[in-house]
């Protein structure tokens, strides 16, 4: 059995009322992944910035 099957075998057991909080971790886990995402995103635009910015990197783009 999979990962993901376990655990909507686990969630079809939990009652009702505990649903709203599961449903706000997974949520918060999704988040938590897009703002690593873009971290990371923002880390590599300064790092190849040096690179963007050459003269040469214009002249290679210009005939497009």
């Amino acid at each position: 059995m999979s990962k993901k099957e376990l655990l909507v075998s686990e969630i079809e057991q939990v009652p009702e009322p505990f649903l709203d909080e599961i449903l706000d971790f997974v949520r918060f886990l999704k988040t938590k992944i897009m703002k690593e995402r873009l971290d990371t995103a923002i880390a590599s635009e300064s790092a190849l910035k040096k690179d963007w910015l050459r003269p040469e990197e214009d002249e290679a783009w210009q005939s497009l």
